[in-house]
């Protein structure tokens, strides 16, 4: 259980020597061991003191409004007689009459509010500030009549959250309860309810435009693509008929029930006049292959000179910033056009990948854009996420056509945190994006996607075995495919094959491009070939690939599925994790796909071989008795439960895809047995194992098995203690001395303690509140200009003319700088003998950034998400992870040499940033080539 206690250590507790920063000149503190009557003595003069300080704070009339998270006294109920309360009018016009409060003694509410009409100027437009000031306070901190003052007692004034740090859920969460307390306990006539109403449907307004842009802009990509990649083939012209250059081949030759009777479509072979059957087949050849290469190149190109966040799925990433981590840039609106762009390129290009999972990302991107317009939800993280999960899953729902699968693929698959109320709005979002998609059309074939499939006959109960056994391939197919995946990874990281990416793009498309052409399953689109996979031979007009074969030519089509599930499994395992947009959704339902009809062959042949064998006795005589293209679907649905461990939300997917109810137990089984022999082979998903490898420090909040993983050690002995860590004392500072320690050292944050021999914890300030705070005292802009010195003293407490470190002007308001408004009082603490278990828990349950352990109120030491990520991954036996987040990090100073870390394993290395233990400022680097106003989660703005 977190505690903030502050009481004074006993005589006899070890005094920690802890690296301290204070005024040079300063001299040694006091013990807090001094005489106690003059503490009392003290007391009175405490008092009087801090209420001048803030009467007269130089800083805090730029501080406007104050927050409380106390409770206000309910307003006394209406009498019988009374006018409803939305068509109330105030009595005046300053507001509502109230009765004076009689108070004993001046509070520094009070005295905060006598000083408001001499207040100085105000100093938050006198300079620019590269940070958003967090102004969270209503001005009236009341409770039950006692006024309290926020900065006193409360987290402090926040500025934003930098580049790959954490977000603080409590605070968020507490901020907008704040803020809708405000509005609610506001509410006075017809015009008060109207801004609760515009208020309330803020959110939905957003989630309507998100889902309709996703809808929109999945029906662009899917009509662009089709075009494109069927341009590798031929062109569009009209000869006589309706074709149109910007017709693919479907829409050119609609109409006609063969290619061969399609005259406005013409090959590249009859364009260039290439009569002779062999030249046709070259001339086709090397456009294929040409063209293959020109749109991946031109993707790459896109990707890398233009938004570098636009590689890849995005899932990874969209599920380290659900969990509260922060990248800027992530989801811009820049990001959003070129991943746009770039994946219609990339799906033509014929490379092993898909656009399900890239359109997750582009759904939040839209959210992202969107919510901006709205400062309400801009302005909270916490709520930024919710949005976010909900643009998810209508990502998933314009991929699949699944609107109820895209729902639960964000609870089950990418959302830290999902309520009621999210799963309500991802219901919403993912309808409108449906709905979206629907109107527009784009297949003209009335379906969602070009692989929906309708069966016609049921399943028997002999094919629950070869069922079970496709759930078996699935499970070794993402298992085996995830380490050859990262290990090819890890190599085109340590070692690449070719100088750039862009290179080394090309090459895996010639390879590509040359292998495919030749085998008529590789050569087709994706989408195209996972239609006549699933389908029914009574449903197949043009079977151009010959899956409907009967006799001797089905044992060529067998062995073709064979070599090109190999091949695809080859191929996807380079591809992703390329600088392209690529999914892997669509590839593993391929990949599954093929060998699932090849089993659903092998299957048929064996019971038309056989008809009269006892287990075949349930077939009807004259009727087909086995479909193949159900063992296709199944296939697909256990290859991507073997890559991704997703279990209801594929069965969901593969359900809402097939409309047949009665094939959703197979599904189930092949799903459950693929997640169990995936599990058994590598034990994260493909979504997991792309975040270990990355080193985003993401902790699961849900009940695994992962948390056996946590050593059964005293979070002591992982925590960086008191004496690795640089804190600060309460007084004793100017603001010199406070730049020269954020120059000195990168860390990310500061420890608070009264003195250096008890170190009893004040509070927590974060460099980003702490840097702001000082740039804002030496540059208010007043009527001259004037700011603070730099020699002006700075101090985290109360101030008397007793106080160690005091001067005459420290304790001079008008010439020092209180701090207190920026730090946090309140942090969270644990027991310095508290389990590491209970730690994590906390971690990841709270959403923490940082735990401080005390023992009786003194500071012990300090642990941090990504000190948390670190020592449960230290473990890991291929180290990917850390070797990568060893990358990220650029050896910032830090004190503290390695040390043993019990049930790890390995050395504790000093590691940097405020996210891991203060030690060093986070060497995560941004490519200076993304865009300026994209940012997610950063809440600096520059002037413009």
């Amino acid at each position: 259980m977190a505690t903030t206690k502050r009481s004074s250590p006993s005589p006899t507790a070890p005094r920690p020597h802890a690296r301290l920063h204070h005024h040079d000149t300063a001299e040694p503190s006091s013990s807090r061991s001094a005489d106690s009557s003059s503490s009392s003595a003290d007391a009175d003069d405490t008092i009087d003191n801090e209420a001048t300080l803030l009467n007269e704070d130089p800083l805090d009339p730029s501080l406007q409004q104050r927050m409380s998270f106390k409770r206000k006294p309910k307003p006394p109920a209406p009498s019988g007689l009374s006018l409803p309360k939305f068509l109330s009018v105030p009595l005046s016009a300053t507001g509502r009459q109230s009765s004076p409060s009689h108070s004993p003694l001046p509070t520094r509410a009070q005295h905060r509010r006598n000083r408001s009409a001499s207040a100085a100027p105000d100093l938050d437009g006198s300079f620019g500030s590269p940070h958003r000031y967090y102004d969270h306070d209503d001005g009236d901190n009341t409770l039950g009549g006692a006024n309290v003052d926020w900065h006193v007692e409360g987290p402090g004034h926040r500025v934003g959250y930098d580049d790959m740090t954490a977000i603080d859920w409590i605070f968020e969460y507490a901020k907008e309860r704040q803020r809708l307390r405000l509005l609610y306990s506001s509410a006075s006539g017809v015009l008060a309810h109207v801004k609760q109403l515009a208020d309330a449907s803020q959110i939905w307004i957003v989630l309507i435009l998100t889902g309709l842009a996703s809808g929109w802009i999945a029906a662009f990509i899917d009509v662009a693509s089709d075009w494109l990649g069927d341009l590798k083939t031929g062109y569009c012209r009209n000869e006589g008929g309706d074709g149109r250059f910007y017709l693919n081949k479907v829409f050119c030759c609609w109409g006609y029930d063969a290619l061969e009777q399609c005259s406005d479509w013409h090959p590249w072979s009859s364009a260039l006049g290439v009569a002779s059957k062999g030249g046709s087949y070259v001339v086709e050849y090397f456009f294929f292959v040409l063209l293959s290469v020109v749109f991946a190149a031109c993707a790459s190109i896109l990707v890398k000179h233009h938004a570098i966040y636009a590689k890849h799925s995005g899932i990874p990433e969209i599920k380290t910033v659900l969990g509260g981590f922060v990248i800027r840039y992530f989801m811009g609106s820049w990001t959003l056009i070129i991943k746009s762009l770039g994946l219609c390129l990339a799906v033509a290009s014929g490379l092993w990948l898909g656009k399900e999972g890239p359109l997750v990302h582009v759904a939040c991107c839209c959210a992202n854009v969107i919510m901006k317009l709205f400062s309400s939800i801009n302005n909270n993280e916490a709520r930024k996420r919710e949005v976010l999960s909900a643009a998810a899953a209508a990502g998933i729902s314009v991929a699949f056509g699944a609107p109820v699968g895209g729902v639960l693929f964000s609870l089950e698959q990418l959302s830290y945190y999902f309520p009621d109320k999210t799963m309500w709005q991802s219901f919403v979002c993912a309808m409108l994006g449906a709905v979206a998609l629907h109107s527009f059309d784009p297949f003209r074939t009335n379906k969602l996607v070009l692989y929906q499939v309708t069966y016609h006959t049921g399943w028997h109960g002999f094919e629950i075995v070869p069922f079970a056994f496709l759930g078996i391939i699935g499970g070794l197919y993402g298992g085996l495919f995830i380490k050859l995946n990262l290990k090819i990874a890890q190599i085109r990281r340590n070692n690449p094959f070719f100088k750039g990416p862009i290179r080394e793009v090309v090459a895996v498309s010639l390879v590509t491009a040359i292998i495919g052409f030749p085998i008529k399953f590789m050569r087709a689109q994706a989408s195209e070939l996972l239609y006549v996979l699933f389908a029914e031979c009574v449903d197949i007009q043009d079977d151009q690939l010959e899956l409907c074969k009967s006799g001797k030519a089905n044992t060529g089509v067998l062995t073709l599925l064979i070599v090109s599930a190999i091949l695809g499994f080859l191929l996807a395992s380079v591809t992703f994790g390329l600088l392209i947009p690529a999914g892997i959704l669509l590839p593993s339902m391929a990949i599954g796909a093929l060998y699932g009809r090849a089993v659903g062959l092998i299957v048929s042949l064996v019971q038309k071989a056989h008809p009269k064998w006892y287990t075949f006795a349930a077939c009807e005589p004259d009727v087909p008795c086995v479909t193949p293209g159900t063992y296709a679907i199944i296939g697909a649905a256990s290859a991507i439960g073997g890559a991704t461990r997703m279990t209801v939300s594929i069965v969901v997917i593969m359900f809402e895809l097939t409309g047949a109810l009665t094939y959703v137990l197979p599904i189930m089984v092949a799903v459950m047995i693929s997640k169990w022999v995936g599990d058994f082979v590598s034990p994260r998903g493909i979504y997991e194992a792309w975040i270990h490898f990355n080193g985003y420090p993401f902790l699961d909040n849900r009940d695994s098995d992962s948390n056996s993983a946590v050593p059964d050690v005293p979070a002591s002995q992982v925590m960086t203690r008191i004496e690795d860590l640089v804190v600060i004392t309460a007084t004793g500072h100017t603001i010199h001395s406070l730049r020269t320690l954020l120059a000195q050292h990168s860390f990310r944050g500061f420890p608070v303690i009264d003195n250096p021999t008890d170190a009893l914890l004040l509070g927590y300030i974060s460099r980003t509140e702490l840097a702001y705070a000082l740039s804002r005292a030496t540059a208010r802009g007043g009527p001259d200009g004037s700011g603070l010195p730099p020699h002006a003293d700075a101090y985290f407490a109360p101030l008397t003319s007793s106080t160690p470190y005091a001067t005459a002007a420290t304790t001079d308001p008008a010439g020092s700088l209180d701090l207190r408004p920026w730090m946090d009082q309140t942090p969270i603490t644990l027991n310095a003998r508290a389990g590491l278990q209970l730690t994590v828990n906390m971690f990841s349950r709270l959403g923490l950034r940082y735990v401080l352990f005390v023992d009786r109120g003194c500071l012990r030491g300090l642990l941090t998400k990504k000190d948390v990520w670190f020592v449960l991954n230290e473990a890991d036996p291929d180290g990917v992870g850390v070797a990568a987040a060893s990358e990220r990090r650029d050896g910032g100073g830090g004190g503290g040499g390695g040390r043993r870390v019990a049930g790890a394993g390995k050395l504790r290395e000093a590691r940097s940033g405020e996210e891991r233990g203060s030690l060093g400022a986070d060497g995560a680097v941004v490519d200076d080539e993304e865009e300026e106003d994209g940012d997610f989660g950063d809440e600096r703005r520059r002037d413009r």
